[in-house]
C-alpha cells in the first residue's frame, strides 16, 4: 500500500494555474490518479469543467499530453489514438519497448448520457485505456442541469424544487454496472476520501489490458451547495450513507466490496450539508426521503448479493 510520502515524491501532471472552483474534488483525484501509472500518460478529455478550466489559452495545467475534445467524442478520439500509435509500432516508428498509457476524461453528463454510445462502442472493440468519470452528479460546467447520474430528489436548473416539482424524480443510472456489463477486466467505483483505495483502483486500471472503467464520486460545492472545507468529508458521508458504495468488478462478475461501513448513516445525514437538498428535510416532502432511503438500502443489499469478499 502507496504511503502519503511516497505519493508526494512522484512528479505532479497536474499543476498550479487551471481555474477551478475552491474545493472541487478534481485536482486532488487527478494529482492520485496520474501518480498511479508507471508509464507516460496521454489524456482525451471531454468537454467540461477540467478543460475548459486547465487549459484558458496562454495557460494550461497539465504536463503531459493532452487533447481536449467535444462534449460526446472523447472515447473515439482515443480509440483513434491508440489505434494510430499500435500502427506506428507495427510499422517500426515507434519502439515496441515504449509503454504509453491512454486516460479518457470525462465528467457525468459526457459519460453517463451524451459520450456513453462512443464509450460504449471503443469497450466493444478492446482499445486499451483507461476512461475516468469525474462524477459530480451535475452537468455543472454548463448551469447545473440534471444529468442521468443526478441522485433521485435533487434540485438542479432543469428539475427545480418549488410548487410545481420536487426536484428530479428518477434515480441515477448505475453506470459501474453498465461497463462492467460489457465485461471489461476491470471496472470500479471510489472517492477521494479514501486516497489509498483510489491509487489502488488507479494502478489496477492502468497496468489493465484493454478497457478499464473508473468512477469517482467528485465534489462540487458550487453546484452541492456545500462548503468547500467539507468536500472531502462529504464524499465519506456518501459512502457511509450507502448512497455511493466503493466497490470494483473483476472480469464482469467478480465483485469485491472495497468498504463496508461500520455504522452505516441514514442518507438525510448526508443531505443536510448541500442545499441542493435542502427541500426533501421538509416535511411535506418526507415521502420522497423515505422512498430514496428505500431505493439506497435495495441497492446496497443487490450489491451484497453479488459480492464475493468484502475487503
Amino acid at each position: 500500500m502507496v504511503t502519503l510520502k511516497e505519493l508526494a515524491a512522484k512528479e505532479d501532471l497536474f499543476v498550479a494555474g487551471h481555474k477551478l472552483c475552491p474545493g472541487c474534488g478534481i485536482p486532488v483525484i487527478l494529482k492520485i490518479i496520474l501518480r498511479a501509472s508507471k508509464y507516460p500518460v496521454v489524456i482525451s478529455n471531454a468537454t467540461g469543467c477540467l478543460a475548459v478550466a486547465s487549459s484558458e489559452f496562454p495557460g494550461t495545467s497539465w504536463k503531459l499530453n493532452w487533447i481536449h475534445n467535444s462534449y460526446g467524442n472523447a472515447s473515439a478520439v482515443m480509440a483513434g489514438i491508440e489505434t494510430t500509435y499500435n500502427a506506428l509500432k507495427k510499422q517500426g516508428r515507434v519502439p515496441n519497448s515504449r509503454n504509453i498509457k491512454f486516460l479518457i476524461i470525462g465528467g457525468d453528463g459526457a459519460t453517463y448520457d451524451s459520450g456513453l454510445g462512443g464509450l460504449s462502442g471503443a469497450i466493444e472493440r478492446g482499445h486499451d485505456f483507461v476512461y475516468l468519470c469525474l462524477n459530480n452528479q451535475t452537468q455543472a460546467c454548463s448551469g447545473g442541469q440534471r444529468s442521468s447520474a443526478s441522485p433521485m430528489g435533487v434540485s438542479t436548473s432543469t428539475t427545480p424544487s418549488g410548487k410545481v416539482s420536487s426536484g428530479k424524480m428518477q434515480v441515477a443510472k448505475n453506470i459501474s454496472g453498465i461497463m462492467a456489463a460489457h465485461g471489461i477486466s476491470y471496472a470500479a467505483q471510489a472517492a477521494p476520501w479514501n486516497w489509498q483505495d483510489l491509487h489502488k483502483k488507479a494502478k489496477k486500471a492502468f497496468d489493465t489490458t484493454g478497457p478499464s472503467f473508473l468512477n469517482v464520486l467528485t465534489p462540487c460545492p458550487t453546484e452541492w451547495q456545500s462548503s468547500p472545507e467539507k468536500s472531502i468529508e462529504l464524499t465519506k458521508l456518501a459512502t457511509d450513507t450507502c448512497s455511493w458504495p466503493i466497490y470494483e468488478v473483476k472480469d464482469g462478475n467478480e465483485v469485491t466490496i472495497n468498504y463496508n461501513p461500520p455504522k452505516k448513516i441514514p442518507v438525510h445525514e448526508w443531505f443536510e450539508l448541500q442545499g441542493r437538498f435542502k427541500h426533501l428535510l421538509k416535511a411535506e416532502n418526507k415521502w420522497i426521503l423515505e422512498q430514496i432511503q428505500d431505493e439506497i438500502e435495495k441497492s446496497w443489499e443487490l450489491l451484497i448479493s453479488q459480492n464475493l469478499k468484502v475487503n
